[in-house]
């Protein structure tokens, strides 16, 4: 049985990382979602596109995970750390200075450096000084 320490973590990541996750894919599946997610998941779920449809929107779920897992982390809702290979205990939360979510989700990011699969940088057309 897990102690209440796990069950506190548990509650925390269910709720703040897997229910944010839902909540915001919920939104993006909306008719009046104009976000970029939103608009290519209506175009892949159109005409019975099936496997192109799933395929589409999984690395989509799985990056609105991460990044609420992330973000939680960033505001220390989730206190976590992480033990590198030479042993060195790094409190993320301190460590990602409130950025892991941006250095995951943003043009160039992790994502971009470290994937071997699929996703889409909806941002990787605009430019630093807001021009296309």
């Amino acid at each position: 049985m897990p102690t209440a320490a796990v069950e506190e973590f548990a509650k925390a990541l269910v709720r703040q990382v897997r229910d944010a996750a839902l909540r915001s894919c919920d939104r993006q599946l909306s008719p009046s979602s104009r976000t970029p997610v939103g608009a290519r998941w209506r175009e892949a779920s159109a005409g019975g596109a099936g496997n192109n449809a799933v395929r589409t929107v999984l690395p989509d779920c799985v990056d609105e995970t991460l990044f609420y897992l992330l973000q939680a982390i960033d505001q220390g809702v989730l206190r976590l750390s992480y033990t590198d290979e030479s042993g060195q205990v790094v409190d993320l939360t301190e460590a990602g200075l409130g950025e892991l979510s941006g250095w995951y989700m943003g043009s160039g990011g992790w994502r971009a450096r470290y994937s071997q699969e699929r996703f889409v940088d909806d941002f990787g057309d605009l430019r630093a000084d807001g021009g296309t």
